[in-house]
């Protein structure tokens, strides 16, 4: 069994308390979304009412509002330039719902404007595709091996797993933005206000800090495999 799969002190010291924060922050996030969605706005909007609501107040048209299965499975794809609401945030008048419905919007608005944080992620998407793909089969491959073909794949193997990483960087930004015009708008509208707009503003905090979660996991990870390689090559 290669070195890598072993349950030994790197990767207590490096993974494990990186699962940890990962798991609380997604307790976290579907906690507040249940607190929240049973929280119902004053204005009655649904969450796709609320996505074009914003949508609107950015001047962007052309993109489409569906429904999706699933729970929290809200995201805005800017390939066929569509938002796509969950089941819990579609036709749900909740406060989280809206704060949801807000955040996917303002993705179409970065879309629409060219925001360059978002233009960088998806440049690096590809690379990121293709280095999630090859990466591991070339560690595992590299710590198979011995001597120098198996330290070659092994440092290959990091350099394409660095791309996935470098892509989930660049997502928090992206995100993080998302969110910031989501509630600037919601806040300027007053769409919400008072305990309303601090609801759906503790949704999308709680939904930030999971890719916040998943960019230290992937970070670690990286540092990981740096370690192991760098200890097998002395």
């Amino acid at each position: 069994m290669p070195y890598f799969y072993t349950f030994d002190w790197t990767y207590i010291v490096f993974i494990l308390p990186c699962i940890i924060i990962a798991a609380i922050c997604q307790i976290n996030v579907q906690s507040t979304f249940s607190k929240y969605s049973k929280i119902g706005n004053s204005r009655n909007m649904t969450g796709a009412q609320a996505a074009e609501f914003v949508l609107r107040q950015n001047g962007v048209s052309g993109v489409r509002i569906e429904h999706v299965g699933g729970n929290l499975t809200d995201h805005f794809d800017p390939r066929t330039n569509v938002i796509r609401l969950s089941d819990t945030v579609y036709n749900s008048t909740s406060v989280a719902a809206v704060g949801v419905a807000c955040h996917e919007a303002g993705h179409a608005v970065q879309h629409a404007q060219n925001y360059l944080p978002n233009r960088i992620r998806g440049a690096i998407l590809p690379l990121a595709q293709v280095g999630s793909k090859l990466s591991w089969i070339l560690i595992i491959a590299g710590l198979f091996f011995t001597a120098k073909i198996g330290f070659t794949l092994l440092y290959i193997g990091i350099i394409l797993f660095s791309l996935s990483v470098l892509f989930t960087i660049a997502t928090l930004p992206v995100e993080f933005n998302a969110s910031k015009r989501a509630l600037e708008c919601i806040k300027n509208s007053e769409l919400l206000y008072g305990e309303e707009y601090k609801g759906a503003k503790r949704t999308l905090q709680a939904a930030a800090m999971t890719y916040v979660a998943s960019a230290l996991t992937a970070i670690m990870q990286l540092a990981r495999l740096i370690f192991i390689a760098r200890r097998r090559n002395n």
